[in-house]
């Protein structure tokens, strides 16, 4: 693990290699009292998604460990474009062995259905838990029409302002409270010498997507023979997951268990954060391995 010296006006991240070349950047609190919690992110976010859920995983014992997935935030671009889910996978895999023996790991969205392919195809045994928010393997193709569409938008141009971006995410999300305070934004966003603010993440990634849901189509993973504890923490104004499709995917896992938060989207944790937290870490505390 390197540090990068490049990091400037915050604690600069933990920067883990992986298989591929690429450094994966990750923020890296707590002191391993009852075991490590990798979070991975969703598609167009950062580590920083997960802020108040690594603060309190650090308060109850835990090591977490917030990763920028590849082509995301600090974390190195593919050269090469490569953003299928085995790729992730792969990254995922190689972190888990740097932080400690089998790790329990949350994944909203890409970095859940990244955890379910460690699980069932690239590296079966590396976690000893497996948190999925707001994601199974068929999620609704117009939930995924509508999220595409929006990291979509302004890819090229980007916005002339913080305000812009802001503007942008309240039409986007219109349920949820828009901040006075647009500081935290340029965690989530970069400036280019242009002046123009971009989001912090490779357009590749998005350009390729209709690639790369094609190939993982093709994939069949057989997740009834999983055997680890998946806990699935739904958002029920979900435009991605409903409630019949969480169903009928936990009915499938052998140790499966299901919560579903009221007047949360897709993105759980930002909409309903004490409700997520609450849930994640009963889950997490009632597992036997957990010290």
């Amino acid at each position: 693990m390197l540090k990068d010296p490049m990091s400037v006006g915050e604690a600069p991240p933990t920067l883990f290699p992986t298989r591929s070349g690429l450094r994966l950047a990750a923020d890296v609190v707590g002191e391993d009292r009852r075991g490590v919690v990798m979070l991975a992110h969703g598609g167009g976010q950062t580590r920083h998604a997960w802020a108040s859920t690594a603060e309190r995983l650090a308060e109850r014992g835990w090591r977490a460990v917030s990763l920028d997935l590849r082509g995301h935030g600090q974390s190195e671009w593919a050269p090469d474009g490569d953003y299928a889910i085995s790729r992730f996978a792969e990254d995922l895999v190689d972190v888990a062995k740097a932080v400690g023996d089998r790790p329990a790991m949350i994944g909203a969205s890409l970095g859940g259905m990244a955890g379910l392919a460690v699980e069932t195809q690239v590296a079966p045994g590396t976690f000893s838990s497996l948190t999925l928010v707001d994601i199974v393997p068929r999620s609704d193709p117009e939930g995924v029409a509508k999220i595409m569409g929006f990291m979509g938008a302004n890819l090229e141009h980007g916005f002339d302002s913080l305000e812009a971006a802001s503007d942008a995410i309240a039409a986007y999300l219109p349920h949820r409270q828009r901040p006075s305070d647009l500081s935290g934004l340029r965690k989530n966003l970069r400036q280019g010498t242009d002046g123009r603010w971009r989001w912090h993440w490779d357009p590749a990634f998005v350009t390729g997507m209709s690639r790369r849901r094609a190939a993982d189509a093709e994939a069949d993973p057989n997740y009834a023979a999983l055997d680890l504890p998946i806990h699935l923490i739904r958002g029920r104004m979900s435009e991605l997951v409903s409630r019949d499709a969480a169903e009928a995917f936990v009915a499938i896992l052998k140790n499966g268990s299901f919560t579903d938060v009221a007047d949360a989207g897709h993105m759980v944790a930002g909409d309903r954060n004490d409700a997520f937290l609450e849930a994640a870490l009963a889950f997490l505390e009632a597992q036997p391995d957990a010290r």
